[in-house]
């Protein structure tokens, strides 16, 4: 997801056929004897004449019956093809859409030029963005503020999350639980920022995986929004890595998140 044709020349034109007729037209004299033969008493020598003229004032010719025949061999094979990449398109831009990634802010996960595949419509019916979700969204007014950049990071807390960096241990809570991060790139510590954020409704506060080179919620706590991504910015879920072939991988919900309880009442996550 570039020829030309070339119509050959007539053996020969409209006017040689009726000079043809009409020296067939004269009088032919042997001896005594003289014989007038006119078209209109010979109708086979008459219509062969006719039909010379009309072969060669037709339009169509060898060139236009061999663009019937090729249109009829190939129409099918076409309008096929043509259906394909309507579909295609229709896909891309309603359903799933591949997308390259950029940077290393990902890596442990997601390395600089592979393609994963974003489900558009995996919040789009009622859904809404989980925790531990890698998500595609445009940062405009939140991680950007002008113009628009698509940013890939996962979600560590949804509305009404509190999200705390850190433990004794050095390590994230949400709602007073700590996350067990096996996903992170080898190395990284969860977070060298300590930050205590309440996640607004309707907004998500996410982390790239590899937390020594990612710039994501915690550079923007100054920012309109405390560093947070509005929901309705989320372009989709990333499900697969789909390039390159030896990287395939379904990208699922890590298990540390189970264990996150719900906000407190009054707010859900």
């Amino acid at each position: 997801m570039d020829s030309e044709a070339v119509v050959p020349e007539r053996d020969r034109s409209p006017g040689s056929a009726s000079s043809a007729a009409g020296e067939r037209s004269r009088s032919v004299v042997s001896g005594d004897v003289s014989t007038a033969v006119s078209p209109a008493e010979s109708p086979a020598e008459s219509g062969a004449g006719a039909g010379a003229g009309t072969d060669a004032l037709s339009g169509a010719g060898p060139a236009g019956s061999a663009a019937a025949r090729w249109w009829a061999e190939w129409r099918r094979t076409l309008l096929l093809a043509a259906g394909c990449v309507a579909v295609l398109l229709l896909v891309g831009h309603f359903v799933v859409e591949p997308f390259q990634v950029p940077s290393t802010s990902m890596e442990g996960t997601l390395r600089v030029g592979d393609r994963v595949l974003v489900d558009k419509l995996a919040y789009r019916f009622g859904g809404s963005p989980r925790r531990g979700d890698v998500i595609v969204f445009d940062g405009n007014g939140s991680f950007q503020q002008t113009g628009g950049t698509d940013y890939v990071k996962r979600v560590i807390g949804v509305g009404g999350d509190r999200v705390t960096c850190c433990d004794d241990l050095g390590r994230i809570t949400v709602n007073g639980v700590a996350l067990d991060e096996t996903y992170l790139h080898p190395g990284d510590v969860p977070s060298q920022v300590p930050f205590d954020i309440e996640v607004p409704e309707g907004r998500l506060w996410v982390m790239g995986d590899h937390r020594d080179d990612s710039a994501d919620s915690r550079d923007h706590l100054g920012d309109p929004g405390g560093g947070t991504v509005p929901v309705d910015r989320v372009i989709g879920r990333a499900e697969w890595i789909a390039w390159p072939v030896g990287h395939w991988t379904r990208l699922g919900r890590p298990a540390t998140f189970a264990a996150v309880p719900a906000p407190p009442a009054g707010r859900h996550g």
